[in-house]
This record gives C-alpha cells, structure tokens and sequence, in this order.
C-alpha cells in the first residue's frame, strides 16, 4: 500500500522528466539537434527501462552471428559502449592489459570472450568513438553500439528495442514512479523489438496479446520477435573448462534484476543463499573475503560472466587454483520460430542499407 501511494506522489515528477525526454527527442526529430549519420553499419541495441534487459546477451548473439559468417575476417566486427562503471574517461581500444575499472565489466567480457576475432572499444562521445574507430581500422565493416538507445547523438542503421517480458514498458512510467528512461512514445524510434527473458513455453495466445499491448508504441510495420534466455554448465575460475555438475552453491550477483538468475540457479542446483549485490558493483577484495567467510564447507560459489570478470581480478594465483569459484554464462535463446524470423530480419536490414 505504502509503495503504491509513493508511486501516485511521484506521477508528477514522472510527467516533467518524461516532457523534457520528450523535448529532447522532439528537437532530435526535427533536426534542431544533429544527430551523426555514420558510414559504416551500425546497429544499436537498447531499451526504454532502467536495469537489464539481457543487452549483452543480445550483442554476443549478434557477434557469434557475424563471426560465424566471416570467419577469417579478423576485426571486421567492433563493439562500442561507453564502459559503464570504469574510473577512466574518453576514446578506448581494449586490450590485454585492461580490466573492469578501465573499459567497464561488459566490455571486458567481451574482449575476453570474441577477442580477436572482434574488437572492443569505449567511449562516451558515440559520434566521435564511431569516426575514431573508422581512422584507426577503416577495414571494420559493422559496429553494435551497447545501449545506446537514448543516445541521439548517433542515428543508427538498425536500432533494436529490447524489453523485459516481466516489466513490460507499455505498463510503467518514466523515472521516478517508475523505471523508462523515456516515455512509452519512444519505442517509435524502434526498427525491431524483441522482448526478452520470456518463458520457454510462451504461448502463441499470448505472444500475440504482448504484440498487440505494444503495437500502439511502434511503427506500423515494426516486427516483435520473443526471445529467452539458455543458461551454460558453469565454468570453473581455474581452467575455463566447463563442469557438468555443481552441489550446493552460494550464489554472486551484480545485476539490475537477478530474479531470473535465481530461479534458474534454484531449480537447477542446491541454492545455499543468493548474496545480491547493486549493478555493476565494483567489487573490492573485502566483498570477497566476506564472501569466502560466508561460504559453506563443500559449497561452490556461483557467480555471473559480469561478476567473474571484476572477482577474477581479486584472486592470488593460488586462491584461483583451489577455490570452488564457478561463474555461469548465459546466452539469447530464441522462441521456435523467432531466430528464423530474425536472422532475416537482419539480412534484410544489411541489404537495405548497402
């Protein structure tokens, strides 16, 4: 009750940060602010609400997609983000010397993830990271811009709106009685939209009430695809091998929303405790030795692809070779049916923009 009288205090202040996003969209629309068209391909993937939405996710499956199909084409592919989180600032090429703190935690997961076959860079100011990328490898033929929805500056090829199917944006409201960065009216902007995080059992019936709940917001023509998420067998900190089963875990989290993490991790394995930390926490060496004070005899700690990155930087050598410390990657699992449609989709997309 309490929370729900707090949301209808805060309407107000929802309604003047969603008319200034709009003003700024407007000026955007009219060509009052200029937005950068770049020459190379570019994808952008975002969405209207704070917190994940499986962002990542989606850009990994559009890098296995693109190195897959130029599988000699070393660098061809590149990824741009403002490397949220890092104590650094401006125009940055990832490398091997880089961690969380430097290039941010997404971005470090994919430069040890695809690297060399793609390259990662960051940067705040997306319009001149694009041209800096293009002086420095003019050979790169795409960039995937990581949530860059918002970010007007740019005028992307392809721009792909991601939304949660458990906090659908057509029933919340712009910060703060809610969580859209911007109001509903902004997924206009959108070439595509998949919605995410869906159950594997989605019912046709049901996706088509979902598309019809968002159609008022889109483009007439605008296609909505549904997508899940598959989660892999864990991934031991030691080896970066695989292991086919875990007992008890004591699960790790630095996520906007964990409740999809948990569920799976509960159903899956013997759930000890979930310790939750804030998105993109950065994590420091006392969290872990609490961690480690907190972690049952014969118990694995589980932790995400993110989180492994930033706790792997804390380990001794010695603690990364006898710990039971296990992360678990995840990845977009398309709906039957879905990635069919989709890949076209983006065929056609390239196609139309050549």
């Amino acid at each position: 009750m309490k929370r729900l009288v707090g949301k209808w205090l805060l309407l107000p202040f929802s309604g003047v940060y969603g008319l200034v996003m709009a003003i700024r969209n407007w000026l955007f629309n009219s060509h009052l602010l200029v937005s950068f068209c770049p020459s190379v391909y570019t994808i952008s993937v975002g969405n209207l609400t704070v917190g994940g939405t499986g962002k990542t996710p989606m850009i990994e499956f559009l890098i296995k997609r693109s190195v897959s199909r130029q599988p000699n084409r070393s660098g061809a592919t590149a990824t741009l983000s403002r490397g949220y989180g890092r104590q650094t600032t401006g125009f940055r090429l990832a490398n091997e010397t880089d961690t969380a703190s430097t290039i941010g935690d997404e971005p470090l997961q994919l430069y040890r993830k695809f690297s060399p076959a793609i390259r990662v860079y960051v940067g705040e100011r997306r319009a001149d990271a694009i041209q800096a990328i293009m002086a420095l490898e003019p050979e790169t033929k795409q960039v995937l811009l990581d949530d860059a929805y918002q970010h007007r500056a740019v005028q992307p090829h392809l721009n792909i709106l991601l939304m949660d199917y458990n906090r659908p944006f057509y029933a919340d409201y712009p910060f703060p009685a809610g969580r859209l960065r911007e109001g509903r009216n902004g997924a206009r902007r959108a070439d595509a939209v998949v919605v995410t995080k869906c159950p594997t059992d989605l019912f046709a019936t049901e996706q088509q009430r979902i598309s019809a709940k968002i159609r008022p917001y889109t483009r007439p023509d605008v296609p909505i695809f549904f997508a899940g998420l598959q989660y892999d067998l864990p991934v031991s900190f030691a080896t970066r091998q695989a292991v086919s089963r875990l007992g008890d875990v004591l699960l790790v989290s630095g996520l906007a929303n964990a409740s999809p993490l948990e569920q799976y991790v509960r159903q899956t394995y013997r759930l000890v405790r979930h310790v939750p930390f804030s998105d993109h926490h950065a994590y420091s060496r006392p969290d872990f030795d609490t961690l480690l004070d907190r972690l049952p005899p014969q118990t694995a700690l589980l932790t995400t692809e993110k989180d492994w990155v930033k706790l792997d930087a804390l380990l001794t050598d010695q603690e990364r070779a006898t710990l039971p410390l296990y992360y678990l990657p995840v990845a977009v699992r398309f709906l039957p049916g879905q990635e069919a449609r989709f890949m076209a989709f983006l065929d056609q997309s390239r196609l139309k923009n050549r």
